[in-house]
């Protein structure tokens, strides 16, 4: 809101014409009056699209650069007066380039706010107490931001009578940096968790704000897929968060433990080692986008890839892992949605054909990667088990199955199972629909339930198409996540009976057309075979 950037020509239009209109005595037949709503910051404008009163760019923390850098987040300053809220506002310092057009900056703490209330006598308060999705978006921990198309909350806000939330909160070493240990100084105690500690901040600005908006702070339901999940997932483990949220749903993201501060302090030190930085004035000095070289530092826990940066047991902000040893008691009174996409890693090798053409000695040679130190197993007994259990399945297609259930699909067993093992169990999910890109080949990629869910099946980019098959899998997908919004319950017409995941049946919904179905322990024999080796959290 602060630092606008362009807004699409639609919206522009929209808002900008009506804004023009505003200031005369009336409105000409057919505009309406751009919302303006009252936050505890100040009042902002935003503008009507398609029914649903739209505000981008809301500012919910201050400016987290210079003296703000590694420090937790602050409040924002008041303003007077009223300020436009029609265009996203920055995201978080990353390496790649963002969403088109996108400002990357430090200056990041914007959130987005899509209602379908109308205009009372105070801002959006029209009586309604809608419930709130509140969406993480993914990228790990390391990229994304709110402003993404396929998160646009025009169709669900208006589809469910909810008020859908994104947000922007900082990233990488900027957000999970572990200095404590390094420098002795109070104000990088925290270090290591304020990109969570952001998402906290976020939380208490829906709690303060969002009825003004039309939503109900004592319904506010948190969704997010694969980085989105695994922050979801700590948040629940994380005091400050306790009260601020009262649904959850994790969509291909995990987190059963988190970084221990020993192998935080290693990664902090080689980042700072490959930036040449000595002392903490120095790093607080050096240019955000210098900063971000130092993430090409080889990861000295993985021993491959860029310096992993995630969420830290700092014995501060979080004082346990989220689902080790058990599920945090702190989140059981929060009814949970865990769910994976049958095909994840298809959705993790740039789209390209020429992996249908492996060998049985090109699977048994690659495996080992993307299980990278999560699983330690032979390959070639996962690539034999694999031929038995599957004996149609091609080279390309054992890979893919043995990647994902080795890489992702086994943490969100762990985190199911112990939901079911305290009593508090959580509706499991699989999506089995297969993308109609080029033809099916694609599977049931990872990201394919992010669409599915808000309904942007022409959003840019989308691999989930808009013909009747995609339409009659959104409106189950949603429906059940709308349904869960509202009561905390995921049934609803749209599916058959979901029954939640409990021990030793283990029921999961698999979404598919023409129709979903219960089936209990899917994948049953991946999950023994795997269930012979301890599982290891990445960035653990």
């Amino acid at each position: 809101m602060d630092t606008p950037r362009t807004l699409d020509r639609r919206g522009l239009l929209i808002a900008g014409g009506a804004a023009a209109l505003a200031p005369a005595t009336g409105l000409a037949a057919g505009v309406q009056r751009p919302p303006v709503v009252a936050t505890t910051a100040g009042k902002v404008r935003g503008a009507s699209v398609d029914g649903v009163q739209v505000f981008k760019g809301l500012r919910f923390g201050a400016d987290t650069g210079g003296a703000g850098r590694f420090r937790p987040p602050a409040a924002p300053q008041p303003w007077t007066g009223v300020r436009d809220a029609l265009a996203y506002g920055a995201a978080a310092m990353q390496t790649g380039k963002g969403e088109e057009g996108e400002t990357l900056s430090e200056d990041c703490l914007f959130l987005n706010v899509w209602s379908p209330a109308k205009p009372g006598k105070t801002g959006l308060a029209d009586g309604g107490k809608r419930p709130v999705m509140f969406y993480i978006h993914g990228g790990a921990y390391n990229g994304g931001s709110g402003a993404s198309p396929w998160y646009d909350g025009t169709k669900l806000a208006k589809r469910g009578d909810v008020v859908v939330v994104t947000v922007n909160h900082r990233l990488n070493a900027f957000g999970y940096l572990y200095l404590a240990r390094i420098f002795e100084d109070p104000s990088v105690a925290d270090s290591g968790n304020v990109g969570q500690m952001d998402l906290v901040l976020a939380l208490r600005w829906v709690r303060d704000n969002i009825a003004a908006f039309g939503g109900d702070p004592g319904n506010v339901m948190l969704f997010g897929q694969s980085g989105g999940g695994a922050k979801i997932a700590t948040l629940m483990a994380m005091p400050a968060a306790e009260g601020l949220f009262h649904r959850a749903a994790t969509l291909s993201g995990q987190q059963v433990t988190v970084g221990g501060p020993f192998n935080a302090t290693k990664r902090a030190q080689l980042f700072l080692d490959k930036l040449g930085v000595k002392d903490l004035a120095a790093l607080r000095a050096l240019p955000a986008d210098q900063m971000l070289a130092g993430l090409k530092a080889v990861d000295p826990i993985a021993g491959t890839g860029g310096v992993y940066m995630g969420p830290v047991l700092d014995e501060r902000s979080l004082t346990r892992h989220p689902f080790f040893p058990d599920a945090a008691p702190q989140s059981l009174n929060i009814p949970m949605i865990c769910g994976n996409t049958h095909d994840e890693t298809r959705g993790f090798v740039g789209w390209d054909p020429k992996v249908f053409e492996m060998s049985w000695a090109q699977v048994i040679a690659k495996l080992p990667s993307q299980f990278n130190a999560r699983i330690d197993i032979d390959p070639e007994t996962v690539v034999a088990a694999y031929r038995r259990i599957y004996p149609h399945y091609s080279p390309s297609d054992v890979y893919f199955a043995a990647a994902t259930a080795g890489r992702s699909w086994k943490a969100a067993i762990i985190q199911a199972e112990e939901r079911a093992k305290a009593g508090a169990p959580a509706w499991v999910y699989q999506v089995d629909w297969k993308s109609p890109k080029d033809g099916g080949i694609w599977g049931a990629p990872h990201t394919i339930d992010i669409g599915l869910v808000f309904g942007t099946l022409d959003a840019k980019g989308s691999i989930v198409g808009t013909g009747p098959d995609s339409v009659a899998m959104s409106h189950q997908i949603s429906d059940a996540f709308i349904a869960f919004a509202h009561t905390g319950n995921p049934n609803c017409a749209a599916i058959p009976t979901w029954a939640p995941y409990t021990l030793p049946r283990r029921q999961t919904m698999v979404f598919n057309t023409p129709s979903s179905s219960m089936v209990d322990d899917p994948r049953g024999a991946e999950r023994e075979l795997f269930n012979t080796v301890p599982f290891t959290q990445f960035g653990t």
